[in-house]
């Protein structure tokens, strides 16, 4: 199951587990839109692809919260 992580790790949006519009490599590094977009769709952490999360919505993220741990640095 995926982690779906809170926030974009480059500049810190918050990406909810329910929105469209973010993005993951294979790892779940976690990017917003225009981030992914400025980095050409490539995980600045392990070079993977950045591909568009799915959402999670309704009973699904009711019984499997998203994560809540921020991967922002800063």
């Amino acid at each position: 199951m995926l982690e779906m992580r809170p926030d974009c790790e480059r500049c810190g949006t918050d990406l909810p587990a329910d929105d469209a519009g973010a993005f993951i490599c294979s790892f779940e590094c976690t990017f917003c839109a225009e981030c992914a977009d400025a980095l050409d769709d490539r995980c600045p952490n392990c070079g993977g692809e950045l591909m568009d999360r799915p959402t999670r919505a309704g009973k699904a993220l009711a019984n499997n919260p998203a994560s809540t741990e921020r991967k922002f640095k800063g």
